[in-house]
């Protein structure tokens, strides 16, 4: 798999998100977090390329200005994990997570070691329209593995796995980062997010935090943000 950096310069989406920018080194396990609508998925989409950001907005792969990168080669170096695990027609699982590799020129490198990892090997070739929310997940978070890209970037992976996968998942993202790669993504388990390098906290559109979990998740913003109380020790937050 190829590392990965991933700089955001100004993005704004009008009317989801306000001016920001953003320094995600290779190596890093990020996560997003905020109340619903507070435009974490509108950042990962940005961030993707899958929306366009304000004029005046830049995103940039290992400093290299996203616009300028085309298509197929952006398959190569980011991979995308959508909130919605929807699937329209019948293909099984092991051609699902296949599709990681079409822009490779591909379709089977690493697809068996995905599988594995994401403990889908009994339901390979099941149709993913019949699986469960949970085992939809872990198929579209196969298909990212499997393309060996050096940014990756997820939204709301957790919310649909059971706590054994979700914990799993949590590993792996782990295990691509030690190799040099760039793990950016959405969740609402604050408990989680101490388990991270980096934490980006967004409310009603506007960055409000970023740094490490100890130093940004405070009963302060807590309170500010979240509006709850919440007493926060080493490595863990207490909601009150």
């Amino acid at each position: 798999m190829s590392a990965g950096a991933l700089s955001l310069k100004n993005v704004a989406v009008p009317g989801r998100l306000h001016a920001l920018s953003l320094e995600f080194a290779p190596g890093k396990m990020v996560g997003l977090v905020g109340p619903n609508g507070s435009g974490k998925s509108t950042l990962l989409s940005v961030a993707a390329g899958l929306l366009p950001p304000a004029a005046g907005g830049d995103v940039f792969w290992s400093g290299e200005r996203l616009a300028g990168i085309p298509v197929i080669e952006r398959g190569r170096r980011a991979a995308w994990v959508p909130q919605e695990a929807r699937f329209e027609f019948g293909f099984s699982v092991r051609a699902v997570v296949g599709q990681g590799r079409y822009a490779h020129g591909d379709d089977t490198a690493g697809v068996a070691e995905a599988l594995a990892r994401f403990d889908l090997e009994r339901i390979a070739d099941r149709p993913v329209n019949r699986l469960s929310g949970g085992e939809r997940h872990r198929v579209l978070l196969a298909r990212a593995w499997a393309t060996g890209a050096g940014l990756q970037l997820w939204d709301e992976p957790l919310a649909a796995l059971d706590p054994r996968h979700g914990l799993e998942t949590l590993m792996l993202g782990r295990e691509l980062t030690r190799g040099g790669r760039t793990l950016v993504f959405s969740l609402h388990d604050l408990r989680v997010a101490h388990c991270l390098d980096e934490v980006v906290v967004l409310h009603e559109g506007r960055l409000r935090a970023a740094g490490a979990p100890e130093a940004v998740l405070t009963p302060d913003l807590m309170r500010e943000v979240f509006g709850v109380t919440a007493r926060v020790e080493p490595g863990l937050t207490l909601f009150l």
